[in-house]
């Protein structure tokens, strides 16, 4: 293997695109493995271990923490070795375990993928002719569960496995899986697939697979994870811990369509790190700015000029609907277009007058409310949440603002897509949440935009 260097995500990036331009009209495959490479089998190891003490009434694990599963979930039995268990109590966990590990609700309930795997995988089922294939040691006996599993799982990250794309072993558990993995990716081949990378935690099985390749052309990459066999020197293979998207994905392959805002741009400092930056979209903090003073010498005439003098927009937050009709005459007096133009205020604020006068000023702007208050309803109610929405759009509201991270911002997004309407993700802190944010889809995201691995600032921030 190559140096260890955490880059394998770059790599992969790199590869693909090299390979995406090389052969824009092939299939692209990136296959990976399932236990131990999407899903982290400690939290299988440790919810059935804990299992056990209520199935027994026992209180042998109740001290067991996710980082103290430190051994592969087939040598169990070594883990249960160093809690210094009688003999015969040791025996009798490691039969119930085997026994139940790969029960249905043991595939269904207790397994969790690592954290950014599925984002990964998202971001590569997003590019053109791209697809992303599961190549399992699994026995076909387990298809349907493992296939309903998966799903759950990547539900909420917008990921979906297909039936045809999962290549499971035949010969049953344990038997000559290198084999199985070898004759998975001649198969895909076969399907018109050209086989671009391969994750996989076990080095053993990425050995049998690089020896196999008859392109040559095969990234592999290890995920070091918890693995049985011992690690070996493998051509084209690269090995890391994280999925991690900031090195995955550049500033340039950020999808178009989704329009992103720079949060706070209501001082000088900020206001010079915005107008240097590609970003379109200033929001600026009515509240804060005011209409009447300045903030460190920035009155807000002067920010809406330097905005259309720079060819900007700007995201109006409105928090006071007293000063309403005032803010709409100084932005009149901006020669703001509507298209460069966006209006966002909570309905407890603006209430239908509010809104509909927005809406009536300038029929072109963004006019936008947050609706996370919709959050249970979107999943317990769908329908009167969608009564709410539509109530707001008889108003001018024309794009709703959910907070990144809220308990239910997964399915508030699912739905308000569903409907077809405009959503905007607020309240994003990083670059990290950012680039999970833009896995989504939204029409746009608003953070705080501070990303120097991207050199996405400007001066140091005036405290």
């Amino acid at each position: 293997m190559e140096p260890s260097t955490d880059d394998w995500m770059r790599r992969l990036a790199r590869h693909h695109a090299h390979h995406r331009a090389a052969s824009p009209d092939e299939r692209l495959l990136l296959v990976f493995d399932i236990d131990g490479t999407i899903l982290d089998m400690r939290h299988m190891v440790r919810s059935l271990l804990t299992a056990y003490d209520r199935a027994h009434g026992t209180h042998l694990f109740d001290d067991l923490r996710l980082e103290d599963v430190d051994v592969h979930e087939n040598q169990v039995l070594r883990l249960l070795a160093a809690r210094h268990l009688a003999p015969s109590v040791r025996d009798d966990v490691h039969r119930w375990y085997l026994q139940h590990r790969w029960a249905p609700r043991a595939v269904l309930e207790a397994h969790r993928p690592f954290r950014g795997v599925m984002e990964v995988i998202r971001w590569f089922q997003l590019q053109p002719s791209t697809f992303v294939g599961l190549n399992t040691g699994r026995p076909e006996t387990l298809r349907t569960e493992t296939l309903r599993s998966l799903n759950a799982l990547g539900r909420e990250y917008r990921v979906c496995f297909d039936d045809h794309l999962l290549h499971m072993n035949p010969g049953g558990w344990e038997v000559d899986v290198p084999a199985a993995k070898v004759a998975a990716l001649d198969e895909f081949r076969a399907d018109g697939f050209r086989v671009l990378a391969v994750v996989d935690n076990e080095p053993a099985m990425i050995r049998a697979m690089a020896e196999a390749d008859p392109t040559g052309e095969v990234l592999f990459l290890h995920a070091r994870t918890l693995y049985e066999s011992q690690r070996v020197a493998t051509p084209r293979t690269v090995d890391g811990e994280h999925y991690d998207l900031r090195s995955l994905i550049g500033r340039d392959d950020l999808p178009r369509h989704v329009q992103i805002v720079w949060h706070g741009v209501d001082d000088p400092a900020h206001l010079r790190q915005f107008l240097a930056s590609p970003v379109r979209w200033g929001a600026v903090d009515h509240g804060r700015l005011g209409l009447g003073h300045r903030v460190q010498g920035l009155h807000l005439d002067q920010c809406l000029a330097a905005f259309r003098g720079a060819g900007k927009s700007a995201k109006l937050d409105v928090h006071d609907a007293a000063d309403l009709d005032r803010l709409l005459a100084h932005v009149a007096d901006s020669g703001l277009d509507d298209e460069d133009l966006w209006f966002e205020g909570r309905i407890d604020t603006l209430g239908e007058p509010g809104l509909r006068s927005i809406a009536g000023a300038h029929p072109g702007a963004v006019v936008q409310c947050p609706v996370d208050f919709l959050g249970p309803l979107a999943v317990a109610a769908p329908g009167e949440a969608k009564r709410l929405i539509d109530l707001l759009a008889g108003w001018g509201v024309n794009r709703f603002s959910v907070r990144w991270g809220g308990p239910h911002v997964h399915p508030l997004l699912d739905r308000l897509d569903e409907w077809g309407c405009e959503a905007n993700v607020d309240a994003v802190a990083d670059l990290e949440q950012f680039l999970r944010a833009v896995l989504l889809l939204p029409r746009s995201i608003t953070a705080d935009i501070q990303f120097p691995a991207w050199h996405w600032f400007g001066e140091p921030l005036v405290a």
